[in-house]
């Protein structure tokens, strides 16, 4: 079944349109930017519309919602900062204004923010009195390339890629020598001991578990450099991988880089970076079927659920940050 939202070729906002906050035009419902491709596509909400709730950014990335205080946070990479958005009232402020150029944020089973930091190449915890944490900064006496993406396993492992973005240049890092392979790594937090889970991706970058964490999904974003973009999906067992396959690879000339997965079991992906038409979110079904799309106007980065009931979708968009409310969760706690 096909329920296109909108005529091909007929980008939904306009190429050239000037976006304000809040709803984004063409919002009579039901809003033709989100596209269902599938009746399994039972995630979208018939009189729901995506909002524009931050702007002004360089490269929005890495969005983690806190359902304890309200709050959304996410890395403006360039700009070296994390941003935090208020639900209450859609205030939004600096979080850290040094943020060692960071990149994915998560939260552990206590509600500790986790960060990627391309700058000093580590992942940091924050602590509940703000002091912070060096989880890991090095690997076999090496120095980590800029680790990019981040999940918690509810066992409190630290799931996280590796792919180097933040030393191939100054804006988004610094320049440097990578030591040390792209690798997939599995961290411990009570030991401190990481141990890596794959090894053979070009660029793995985004990552997220199965509602059951029988299931590990990774992104290959190689495109930028020679190689793939396609997500693959790993059989995980005992905190190894196992079985690794292509999941979806209908992205090129584009590519996803972050990823999330609904308590159906449906991944979510951002896409961006070639044609316009495609600027957004992909909803793939467990199968890999494309089965939904949500058309932005910015090319989209990363996403996360969130909001009070874990049914609003939070994507950061290039230089903005997009809210969506779904008839869907994300998985509790991530």
């Amino acid at each position: 079944m096909t329920d296109h939202g909108h005529q091909s070729g007929d980008h939904p906002f306009g190429r050239h349109a000037k976006l304000p906050l809040g709803d984004l035009p063409g919002s009579r419902y039901p809003v033709p930017a989100i596209e269902s491709r599938d009746k399994r596509f039972t995630a979208r909400q018939g009189n729901a519309c995506i909002q524009r709730i931050a702007t002004g950014f360089r490269w929005a990335e890495g969005p983690v919602y806190f359902p304890n205080g309200g709050y959304l946070l996410w890395s403006d990479i360039p700009n070296n900062r994390i941003m935090r958005w208020l639900e209450d009232d859609d205030h939004v402020s600096v979080f850290r204004a040094d943020s060692h150029h960071a990149n994915g944020n998560t939260r552990d089973r206590l509600g500790r923010l986790l960060t990627c930091e391309h700058d000093t190449r580590r992942v940091t915890r924050t602590e509940i009195d703000g002091t912070i944490t060096v989880l890991m900064d090095r690997h076999d006496g090496k120095r980590l390339n800029a680790p990019n993406d981040i999940v918690v396993a509810n066992d409190g492992a630290i799931w996280f890629t590796d792919p180097g973005y933040g030393i191939d240049g100054p804006y988004e890092g610094h320049r440097a020598e990578s030591e040390i392979g792209r690798h997939v790594y599995r961290l411990d937090p009570a030991t401190g001991k990481a141990t890596v889970v794959a090894n053979d991706f070009h660029r793995p970058n985004g990552l997220a578990f199965s509602p059951d964490e029988q299931l590990l999904y990774v992104v290959d974003s190689g495109i930028t450099h020679g190689g793939p973009a396609h997500i693959r999906v790993f059989d995980v067992a005992g905190g190894t991988l196992r079985n690794g396959r292509i999941f979806a690879e209908d992205f090129a000339p584009g590519f996803t880089d972050g990823l999330r997965v609904d308590a159906d079991g449906n991944v979510w992906c951002s896409m961006g970076w070639a044609d316009p038409e495609e600027d957004g979110v992909r909803c793939y079904a467990p199968d890999g079927d494309l089965i939904g799309k949500v058309h932005l106007p910015e090319g989209c980065a990363n996403l996360c659920f969130g909001g009070r009931k874990g049914h609003r979708l939070f994507m950061t968009a290039s230089t903005s940050v997009y809210a969506l409310y779904l008839n869907t969760t994300g998985v509790a706690g991530r």
